[in-house]
């Protein structure tokens, strides 16, 4: 097993790809754009943050859920059209509740894991992604959410996390840009911020100089199991229909992945849950003073920050559930650049660009990651909002997988 196809070329598809590469496969990477990281990896919150490990399975989720349902600036907006895939997926959610404090303190391990790796994969090649190592901030004026917050830690402290408690004057200390009163905030020195987009396709250019190909602009229509390899149908900018075959496949599809993994025999259960965020384009040094460096976590309103270099600043958040519907919303957009115009009043949002992403989430908040039903099927996908946060650590749970069952082949035919 040898020539490995990679479905997709977001964060989770370049960095397996590149964990594949650095295991001696034979690589090749399809994606339907013309470019790696335009779909969900184009434009998150730019948090690497396993502070933001918790999963959402709580009753509390469910509760916000229903009261915001007809709220359109809510930070979690259901539309109560009927989908039998949504009220499904509702449904093993609401099952996986039982799971909760495993499943968070799996996911921090996971985050943890993955900082060496993204951070050695940029230093090895050679390309920058706007990296700011000052920690994140979640801030908080809600005691009611505070108090949660004091008792996730305890679960991130199992997964080895420390994330300690600052008081309001260590709050303005830690981000003098924050105007507003908090009663008080939780900080992770450990976590830091980039731009998903750049390491993406800094990742990417490593990769293809290394000798992996892409095939950009291409459709893949078909995945046929032919027990020796899989067979792949894909379609290219010029409608040319091409058939090849692989040893293997990693299907890192996003949201696609569902539909994808249902050809191979398997049930891959993700729901796309649209995100949005913001772009400010700080042009003038007014702005660029007034704007954080700290990346916040504003807990009430579940908004996330990044400053992106001296001229840019991100703002993303909010989940909705719609289906597959890519449409920016200004209703969804407006809450953003509010929050932004009320807690720095002197950061122009005259130029703001909007973005709204789908991010495959699985029911139990846990990424798909390893071995399929059939052989040399496997899954690098489902990471929900934590893609950029757990992708390095996956791809090299899935790539060591891959590596086991060529092993495996070898010894079986000598």
């Amino acid at each position: 097993m040898r020539k490995i196809a990679v479905i997709g070329a977001g964060i989770t598809g370049i960095t397996t790809a590149y964990s594949l590469l650095e295991r001696g496969f034979e690589v090749t990477v399809f994606d339907r754009n013309r470019y790696a990281a335009m779909e969900t990896s184009f434009a998150n919150g730019g948090q690497l943050s396993a502070s933001n490990a918790e999963v959402w399975n709580r009753w509390a989720t469910i509760i916000k859920g229903v009261k915001w349902m007809f709220e359109p600036g809510a930070p979690l907006l259901v539309n109560p059209k009927p989908s039998w895939h949504k009220f499904s997926w509702m449904a093993e959610f609401m099952a996986n509740i039982p799971g909760y404090k495993d499943n968070t303190i799996k996911t921090v391990e996971l985050a943890i894991a993955a900082r060496k790796h993204l951070k050695g994969h940029a230093e090895k090649e050679g390309f920058d992604f706007h990296c700011e190592d000052r920690g994140i901030l979640h801030v908080y004026d809600d005691e009611k959410e505070f108090d949660h917050a004091r008792k996730v830690n305890d679960l991130l402290a199992a997964g080895g996390l420390e994330r300690r408690e600052v008081s309001v004057e260590e709050v303005r200390k830690l981000e003098p840009a924050l105007t507003r009163n908090f009663i008080g905030g939780l900080y992770t020195v450990s976590d830091f911020t980039g731009d998903i987009h750049s390491y993406a396709r800094g990742l990417s250019e490593a990769c293809k100089r290394r000798g992996v190909a892409f095939h950009y602009g291409c459709e893949v229509e078909t995945l046929s199991h032919q027990g020796d390899g899989v067979d792949i149908t894909w379609s290219d900018d010029d409608d040319i229909r091409v058939q090849n075959k692989f040893d293997g496949i990693v299907i890192c599809a996003g949201v696609r992945s569902r539909e994808l993994a249902a050809q191979l025999g398997d049930r891959v259960n993700i729901y796309p849950v649209k995100g949005y965020s913001i772009t400010v384009h700080l042009n003038d040094s007014e702005s660029q003073k007034a704007a954080p460096w700290v990346s916040l976590l504003d807990d009430k309103a579940k908004i996330v920050t990044s400053r992106l270099g001296k001229d840019r600043f991100r703002i993303a958040g909010t989940a909705e559930f719609n289906g597959y519907n890519l449409d920016i919303r200004d209703d969804r957009i407006k809450p953003l650049t509010k929050w932004c115009e009320k807690l720095f009043p002197d950061v122009s949002t005259e130029f703001a660009t909007p973005w709204a992403g789908l991010r495959p989430m699985m029911p139990n908040m846990l990424p798909k990651v390893g071995a399929g039903k059939k052989s040399r099927v496997f899954y690098n996908t489902g990471h929900g909002h934590l893609g950029w946060t757990l992708s390095a650590a996956t791809a090299e749970l899935v790539a060591e997988e891959v590596l086991k069952e060529r092993q495996s082949n070898s010894a079986n035919a000598a």
